[in-house]
């Protein structure tokens, strides 16, 4: 059996660090205090009689080894939490189910009843129009709203164009224009969907929109 020598001794802290790779938070723990008191004993009995530890070190490797499992432990304490969020988010979600939100985009889905979008006015303006386009890019109608207010706003649109018919349903596109003394001001635009159902992702909650696709719960700008 060989003999440890006195370096390899001096620092049962960086030896326990090395020597931890197991993924289960307890687990590490429980073996990494072992590991250091087995350590920390071996060099007390192989230091130099001449030039031994005195009781500051020995009590900061000690100190380091509390901290090492104060930290694992808050670390687990921290992902359990997170667990219980998001459990709690997406349950949380799935009561919107057959709700509307608005979320950042600019597409219209004509139907039956029409389509809807939305758009958000940083300040007010004194001319806005909205301009819907074909899946072509084609304008089918354009429509003058006149001075507007700051703040998001609902706006519907029945299908009907400028050519005096009824647009085919599908998916049509809109783009807002707006100016406030004669500069142009910048407008977001927000698509309306409707609430499909809920999923729980590893990156969080995420929500089926139909045709808008899947949307992050962050994502959502408004409930309607």
């Amino acid at each position: 059996m060989g003999a440890i020598t006195i370096n390899q001794a001096a620092d049962p802290l960086a030896n326990l660090m090395a020597g931890a790779k197991t993924t289960d938070p307890a687990r590490t723990a429980d073996a990494g205090q072992d590991r250091f008191l087995k350590l920390l004993v071996t060099q007390l009995k192989n230091q130099d009689p001449l030039n031994p530890l005195n009781n500051s070190e020995v009590t900061s490797q000690l100190a380091q080894i509390s901290t090492v499992q104060g930290i694992e432990k808050l670390n687990t304490t921290l992902g359990a939490m997170a667990g219980s969020y998001d459990s709690g988010q997406t349950l949380q979600a799935a009561g919107l189910v057959g709700r509307q939100v608005l979320v950042a985009g600019d597409a219209l889905e004509l139907g039956g009843a029409g389509s809807s979008g939305a758009f958000s006015l940083p300040q007010p303006v004194d001319r806005l129009s909205i301009s819907i386009t074909d899946a072509s890019g084609v304008v089918v109608h354009r429509v003058e709203l006149g001075a507007q207010a700051a703040g998001t706003q609902v706006f519907n649109w029945d299908g009907m164009t400028d050519a005096g018919g009824r647009g085919i349903d599908g998916r049509y596109r809109f783009s807002v224009n707006a100016a406030a003394n004669g500069k142009t001001v910048s407008a977001e635009t927000y698509a309306l969907g409707r609430i499909d159902g809920v999923t729980r992702a590893a990156d969080g909650t995420v929500l089926n929109l139909g045709s808008l696709g899947n949307k992050a719960l962050s994502e959502v700008k408004r409930i309607m």
